[in-house]
C-alpha cells in the first residue's frame, strides 16, 4: 500500500497525475507565491472548469496571477502548471466558447489561455534562462534554484498533455499549443519531436502574421538548424534586424539581459 502510494504521488517525469489528485493532494498553503502562499488557488483552480465561460476567465486571470511575476518559478508554479496541463482535455474549458477561427470572440478562450501561460511559463525555464541564470550567478544557478529544475523535470509529462492540441480544429489552439510544445521539447526525452514540431512552425508561418508566434517558431526552426531564409516575410527580416540593433540611451527605454527571475 505505502509503494503504491508513493509511485501516485512521485510519477513518472512523463506521467500527468488526475488534475483531482493535483488539486486535494497538494499543501498548497505551504507553497511560495510572489505575494504569499498558495492557500487559494484550491478554489481558482477549481473555477478553471465552471460551465460559464465568463468565470472561467476571471478564473484563470486570478489563479494564473497569483503564480506570474517578472518571469519567475515559484514553489507553487509547478503543481499548477501540471493542473493547468491536466485539464487541456477536460470538456468543461471549452465549454460554451465561440467558433474562435470564424467568429470575433467576446472572450480570450480559456483553452488558449491555459496554453499561453504554459508557454510562457516553459519559456521562463528553458535553457536559455538558465545559461543567463549560469552567467549571472555561477554554475550552481539550476542546482539552487529548486522549482525551476521542478519545473524542467516535469516537462514531459506538461508535454504529453500539450501534444494532442497540436491537431486541434481551432487554428488559434494548435498554434498556442506550437509555442507551448517547443520550450518543453528541450528536454532530452522530447528531441524526437522536433521534427513534427517544424513541421507544425511552417504551417504556422503560412498562415499567421501574429509577431510573437513568428518570432518564437523561427528562433526554434533556427535553433534546431533549420535554414528559415524561404520562411521569413519581409516583416521577419525587419524584426530580427531590428531586434539585432544595439540599443542606446538609458534602460527605461531599451533592452536589458536581466537574469530571469
Amino acid at each position: 500500500m505505502t509503494k503504491n502510494r508513493r509511485q501516485t504521488e512521485k510519477p513518472g517525469p512523463d506521467v500527468l497525475p488526475h488534475y483531482q489528485t493535483l488539486l486535494n493532494g497538494t499543501d498548497w498553503a505551504s507553497l511560495a507565491t510572489p505575494c504569499g502562499t498558495g492557500e487559494a488557488l484550491p478554489t481558482t483552480l477549481t473555477g478553471l472548469l465552471d460551465p460559464d465561460p465568463a468565470v472561467r476567465e476571471a478564473a484563470a486571470k486570478d489563479a494564473l496571477g497569483q503564480v506570474t511575476h517578472q518571469n519567475t518559478i515559484y514553489e507553487a508554479t509547478v503543481p499548477v502548471a501540471l493542473y493547468v496541463a491536466a485539464i487541456l482535455d477536460h470538456p468543461a474549458v471549452t465549454a460554451g466558447d465561440l467558433d474562435h477561427d470564424t467568429v470575433v470572440p467576446s472572450r480570450h478562450p480559456t483553452l488558449v489561455r491555459l496554453l499561453d501561460w504554459l508557454s510562457d511559463t516553459a519559456h521562463d525555464a528553458d535553457d536559455e534562462c538558465v545559461a543567463i541564470g549560469e552567467r549571472f550567478h555561477g554554475q550552481r544557478f539550476l542546482h539552487e534554484h529548486e522549482e525551476i529544475r521542478a519545473f524542467r523535470d516535469r516537462r514531459p509529462a506538461i508535454f504529453n498533455a500539450v501534444h494532442p492540441l497540436l491537431g486541434h480544429e481551432s487554428r488559434n489552439v494548435r498554434n498556442a499549443a506550437l509555442l507551448a510544445a517547443i520550450p518543453l521539447a528541450e528536454h532530452p526525452l522530447l528531441t524526437d519531436h522536433r521534427g513534427e514540431l517544424a513541421g507544425h512552425a511552417h504551417r504556422l508561418l503560412a498562415t499567421s502574421t501574429d509577431r510573437r508566434h513568428r518570432d518564437r517558431v523561427l528562433d526554434a526552426l533556427r535553433t534546431w538548424g533549420h535554414d528559415t531564409s524561404d520562411l521569413e516575410s519581409a516583416a521577419d527580416v525587419a524584426a530580427r534586424e531590428r531586434y539585432a540593433r544595439p540599443m542606446t540611451g538609458d534602460w527605461t527605454g531599451g533592452h536589458r539581459e536581466d537574469p530571469p527571475f
